[in-house]
Formats: C-alpha cells, sequence, structure tokens
C-alpha cells in the first residue's frame, strides 16, 4: 500500500530545513562562534564550567587557553559521578543517557553523556537533514510511500542508578516519537532484540513482505542481512524483494571495499547510496549530493569544531585550530565540544577538507589506527585506497580486512601481515600482494622509502582467511552488529595473532 499524499507532506517539510542549512553554507564562521560562546554560557555554573573560569571566556582564543584538550581517559572520573546520578558537572541538564561505546579495540567500554538537547538538536536534527538533503536532490523521491529499514545496534538499553546505557542507536530508537515507528521497519521491540542473530532472522521475517524503499546501517551487518534476506526468499537480488527500493543511508566504515558487492546485490543505475558520518559523540556530516564520495559538515547541531594536524600531533598537548583555519588535503584529528557536555575532546578520527566552502570532508581513519612501527605512517585511507587497485587488477573482491606488524628479528627485515577475507579471491595470491605492494608504494611515500631495496620493510605477507573468519571473531568477542568494526590497521599483533589462531 502507498500514500503519495503523505510522501508530498512530510517532504514539503523536510524541505523546509534547507533554508537554515544555507545559512550556515553562507555564514560558517559566524555560526560555530555564535554556537560555542552559547555552550559556554550554558555550562558556565556546572562543576567543570567553574573549574575552568567558562565566565571569563569573551572568544576562541580565552576558551582554547582555558580548557585543555582531552580523551576519555580524562574525563572519565566526571562521567563515573554522573552515572552514578550527579548532575551539574559538566552539562546544565540532567543527564540521563549514555552510549556504551562500541569501537573495536577497547575491552574497556566508553560511556558517552547524551543529553536531551544532543538527542534532539543533534541526533535527531540529523536523521531529518539526511531525508532533507536527499529529497532535494532527488524531486521524484517516493521514500515515504514505503518504508524504511534501519538496522542498528544489537544492545537493549540497561538501567544503572537512575542512569541508562547501551548502544546509541538504541537510545535513538528509545527516544523516537511514537509515529516514527510507522515510517520505520523493522518494529521497535525487533529493533532493540540484543542477541544479533535471533535479530537478524526476526528483521527478516517481518521486512519481506513490507514495501522497503530505504535502507540504514552499517554496510558490512547490512551486507550480511541483505544475503540472508536473497538465501530466505530464494531471490536473484534484493529488488526482486523490494522493488521500490532507492537509497541505502550508510555510515561507520568505509564504503569503498563494499561497493561492487552492493552493486550485485542491486543492479539498479540509479540507485543512490548517502554516507552520514555519526558516532556515540555526535552526529557530525552527511553527504549533501547524489554520487559523491565527500560529506558536508554540519555546523548547527551543537558542536563546536576544532581540528589537529595529524603531522603535529601530540594526544591531549596538540595545538588545534578552528574551523577558520583548516586546509585542504590534510589529515586532521577531530577534537569536538558538545551539548552533550564533551569539552574538547578528541574523538579518535581523522578527516581531510576536500572543499572549504562548503565545508566538505572525507573521513581518512582514526588516530590510533594507523600502522607506524617502521616510520611508514600508513592510514586507512592508503589502505583501502591499495586494497582497490590491487582488486581491479587481479579482478577479486574483498570482504573483511585486518593489518599488523611483523616486527624485526635479529637481521629480519619488518613487514606488514594481512589477514583478507575475499568474497572473490583472486586466481593468483602472489601476484595479488605484488599489486598490494606497489599500490602502497605509490599512495604513501613513507611506505615506499622504508620498502626500497627491502630496507627497512620486506614484501607484505598476505592470508587468504577462510570464509566466515571475521564473523566468527567478532561473534567470540560478542561484537555482532551495529556499530561494531573489524579493527582494519594496528601497531601490534593482537588481532592478527587471534585470527591465525581461529
Amino acid at each position: 500500500m502507498t500514500f503519495p499524499f503523505i510522501n508530498s507532506i512530510i517532504s514539503w517539510f523536510l524541505k523546509k530545513r534547507k533554508h537554515q542549512v544555507e545559512l550556515f553554507l553562507k555564514y560558517p564562521i559566524d555560526v560555530q562562534n555564535e554556537l560555542l560562546l552559547k555552550l559556554v554560557s550554558a555550562a558556565k555554573n556546572t562543576e567543570f564550567g567553574k573549574q575552568q573560569n567558562f565566565a571569563s571566556i569573551k572568544n576562541y582564543s580565552d576558551f582554547a587557553n582555558n580548557i585543555p584538550i582531552q580523551r576519555y581517559e580524562s574525563i572519565e572520573p566526571l562521567i563515573e559521578r554522573c552515572r552514578k546520578g550527579e548532575q551539574n558537572l559538566f552539562w546544565p541538564t540532567p543527564i540521563r543517557w549514555f552510549a556504551k561505546s562500541s569501537g573495536t579495540t577497547n575491552a574497556k567500554s566508553k560511556f558517552i553523556p547524551v543529553s536531551d538537547e544532543a538527542i534532539e538538536y543533534c541526533h535527531f536534527k540529523a536523521g531529518k537533514d539526511m531525508l532533507c538533503l536527499y529529497i532535494n536532490n532527488n524531486e521524484d523521491a517516493k521514500l515515504f510511500t514505503g518504508k524504511g529499514l534501519r538496522l542498528g545496534g544489537s544492545s537493549a538499553v540497561y538501567e544503572d542508578n537512575n542512569s541508562y546505557f547501551g548502544d546509541l542507536s538504541a537510545i535513538i530508537i528509545e527516544n523516537m516519537p511514537f509515529w516514527a515507528d510507522f515510517s520505520s521497519a523493522p518494529k521497535q521491540e525487533t529493533a532493540l532484540m540484543s542477541e544479533w542473530e535471533t535479530k537478524m532472522e526476526a528483521i527478516i521475517n517481518e521486512t519481506i513482505h513490507e514495501n522497503i524503499t530505504s535502507l540504514v546501517g552499517v554496510p558490512s551487518w547490512m551486507l550480511v542481512l541483505l544475503n540472508k534476506v536473497l538465501e530466505k526468499t530464494g531471490k536473484d537480488n534484493i529488488l526482486e524483494v523490494w522493488p521500490n527500493l532507492e537509497v541505502y543511508f550508510h555510515g561507520g566504515i568505509n564504503f569503498n571495499p563494499y561497493r561492487e558487492q552492493y552493486k550485485k546485490l542491486i543492479p539498479k543505475d540509479d540507485f543512490k547510496y548517502y554516507e552520514t558520518y555519526n558516532a556515540s559523540e555526535g552526529f557530525f556530516a552527511i553527504q549533501d549530493r547524489n554520487n559523491s564520495e565527500e560529506m558536508l559538515l554540519m555546523l548547527d547541531y551543537g558542536i563546536f569544531y576544532e581540528f589537529i594536524p595529524m603531522d603535529q600531533y601530540d594526544g591531549e598537548n596538540s595545538i588545534a585550530i578552528p574551523l577558520s583555519e583548516v586546509k585542504k588535503d590534510i589529515n586532521y584529528a577531530v577534537v569536538i565540544t558538545t551539548n552533550g557536555g564533551l569539552w574538547r575532546y578528541l574523538i579518535g578520527d581523522t578527516v581531510k577538507f576536500t572543499s572549504t566552502d562548503p565545508y566538505r570532508i572525507k573521513i581518512t581513519g582514526r588516530t590510533k589506527h594507523h600502522i607506524n612501527v617502521f616510520g611508514e605512517e600508513l592510514i586507512i585511507e592508503n589502505a583501502e585506497e591499495a586494497l582497490k587497485a590491487a582488486s581491479d587488477k587481479t579482478n577479486s573482491e574483498i570482504k573483511e580486512y585486518t593489518v599488523g606488524p611483523i616486527f624485526m628479528n635479529g637481521k629480519e627485515n619488518g613487514a606488514h601481515e594481512w589477514i583478507i577475507e575475499f568474497e572473490k579471491p583472486p586466481k593468483n595470491l602472489a601476484f595479488f600482494t605484488e599489486m598490494l605492494d606497489n599500490a602502497l608504494k605509490n599512495c604513501n611515500s613513507d611506505y615506499e622509502a622504508k620498502r626500497y631495496n627491502n630496507m627497512t620493510l620486506a614484501m607484505p605477507k598476505v592470508h587468504q582467511a577462510r570464509k566466515g573468519l571475521f564473523y566468527d571473531w567478532m561473534k567470540e568477542k560478542g561484537k555482532l552488529g551495529g556499530q561494531h568494526k573489524v579493527p582494519r590497521l594496528s601497531n601490534e599483533r593482537s588481532f592478527v595473532e587471534e585470527l591465525l589462531k581461529l
């Protein structure tokens, strides 16, 4: 059953937001500076605000001089007090929700405070903007004649001392207005199921007879779901199950390694892919044009941005710059100040600006997820560019991968050890390895210098993983679904060792 009238009404409502977006496109620095002073003023009577003398802050320079750059470990004591019920510590309104971070490497969880303002004016606003930007670019969109299939985290929400914690997607679903459930599938109780494999089965049973017009979720897990849908229905492609599917909103990991697999599953020339950039700490950027690989930095979500050039990065001792000083094509670590009470917080992501008018970005990786054991400074962007080049040359497709170092041993050189699970393996793994090595040299001069005559780095060692290895590994760690990600690059060998044992 379709509702063209409802589609028109909702589309008209969403398009109205475009005028506010145009305001920050026109005056980006003014919007950010005004926002900063508003955040400081709001929190000046909190415990943190008094400690850091917020009342004396009149401009960005005062702000940067007064407040240190902080990692989670520095603010954890305050967050723990807040979780036990104390309030007005770092944000004036009560904080009842905490997003339990679903990072790849830390066994120890982070609990990111999520204020009512962050839910309303950051996450919900971004959800509407994602649809607004898509609809403005696609006048004939019929999104609201059907439902959006959302594939969120696999954690329910837990109560602890009158505060609640869980996966961010679970928190968003818990706080959604009742009418949002009508336009989404699966229903709320299914979306919040904890056991991932049972939940997948329930989602498939609930959605295969629905009119699904859009998909929302992390590419790796959505791929698992779509393949299971085909298995269950016996169909050849997803359009035979959901003929009106028109867009996939994705985020969380780089989409490029998955692109070809999605094209096979959804063989439709004008099918749209829209990237979003959100995390437990906030919603940051949205693709604002069709067929683009960059995202518009959203400047009016209650988040003030600063950036640290990665060639000068020194953790909490780094010197950050405001948005007005960034330049194109430089790798920056992201620092945020938010309406959830995070102050000059290092989120651990790195980005590059592809444009400064307007401010558009690409995610390049993580401050921790790189390999620099031998001075090669290999970042995720390099790895994925090289994997694509090697795949194209060997007619192969990659499903998952991780890389760790092989440390120097006596006179033996160091190297990089890759474990790759292929969707379509290369005919000759040695040739693939050579193409990968050449592509890494082309896109990273530091790597090329260390590989010169095998002086520091030897040829990479590549293992072809058995099918399902990464899935089994994530399952063993209790990290199936949601925002959980396979760690791509690491400076130590623990992930590689664990996978080789499996």
